[in-house]
């Protein structure tokens, strides 16, 4: 069953006549509504067209966050083979929120990294929403460090609100445990390659995303905090997180406008929730063609490219 998000509900009511039509259809074999449910059809259609042609920055982060995104544990079912996961940082526990091991892409062994946020209540509960811990950030180090130690390249796929805020966390060193991985990330000699498939959310994200080569699916976004937490500190009100969204320029163009982002990858219209197998595909081959770009370059250039990258970000504008 389709989940609508608040500004489709005009879809929803069209698409919902539809299918009420044919319901009556098949408990009446004499009622023939095909031309009024294929009118309603394409008028539904047209208007998915219309409102995916021009997503405000608050819109994008709804679909962004769609429930039926695809997540982390999708993409690594769908593109890799032979995956092994790993788990634990060998130092205080194992963090659901974070998954990651070993895994081939088109035949090419890789470390495989990613925020996971669960499909269903269970499952998102016990993947805290994709809020990683600092258990969840010293796995990444860990094996981010074997990557290098075997010459594998990462690709690390990030989809989160931002690291977890709780106060555990707090006291096993969260900010600690995000700068060693945005370290690690800056250190390893090998390819280092990341999709923001949903959101990415802060140092959160940025402990996964520094990276050689950035993308981002059309319609994800990538941000220093959320549009509702930017509102309450700067309005004090957090309804006015649409105002923020468009202060905080987190949308894949903005940032691609702004060389935070090196690629955008298409997505179908109607949104990844809408067309999974689709956008899945899309990520596959962006990953493929990103490695290709960096295969062949020696370890010393890998680290000083990927660490001039993010030198480099501020000194082009949206004026440029």
């Amino acid at each position: 069953m389709t989940q609508y998000l608040e500004f489709e509900k005009p879809l929803a009511e069209i698409e919902g006549k539809a299918e009420e039509l044919r319901a009556l259809a098949r408990q009446n074999e004499d009622m023939d509504v095909t031309d009024e449910a294929a009118g309603l059809d394409a008028k539904a259609v047209q208007m998915l067209e219309d409102l995916y042609g021009d997503l405000t920055p608050w819109r994008k982060c709804q679909v962004a966050r769609h429930p039926d995104r695809p997540h982390c544990r999708d993409y690594i079912e769908a593109l890799f083979t032979e995956y092994t996961p790993l788990a634990g940082d060998r130092n205080f526990a194992d963090d659901h929120a974070v998954m990651g091991g070993l895994a081939r892409l088109d035949d090419r062994p890789v470390v495989v990294i990613g925020h996971e946020k669960g499909n269903d209540t269970k499952s998102r509960i016990e993947r805290n929403f994709g809020m990683a811990r600092p258990e969840g950030y010293r796995k990444a180090i860990r094996l981010m460090d074997m990557a290098d130690r075997f010459n594998m390249p990462v690709i690390t796929l990030v989809d989160t609100p931002g690291a977890y805020p709780g106060k555990g966390a707090e006291e096993r060193g969260q900010s600690e445990a995000i700068a060693r991985s945005t370290e690690k990330c800056l250190q390893i000699g090998v390819p280092l390659v990341s999709v923001v498939i949903g959101e990415g959310g802060s140092g959160g994200a940025v402990a996964f995303a520094t990276a050689n080569r950035v993308a981002m699916l059309e319609h994800s976004v990538y941000s220093v905090i959320s549009p509702e937490g930017c509102a309450s500190i700067l309005w004090k009100d957090a309804e006015k997180m649409r105002e923020a969204a468009e202060a905080l320029r987190l949308t894949a163009q903005d940032l691609k406008q702004l060389g935070v982002t090196d690629r955008i990858i298409p997505e179908a219209v109607g949104g990844a929730h809408r067309h999974r197998a689709a956008t899945i595909a899309s990520v596959g081959n962006a990953l493929s063609a990103m490695l290709d770009e960096l295969d062949g370059k020696d370890r010393a250039t890998l680290v000083s490219d990927r660490r001039q990258k993010f030198l480099s970000l501020g000194s082009t504008g949206l004026a440029a």
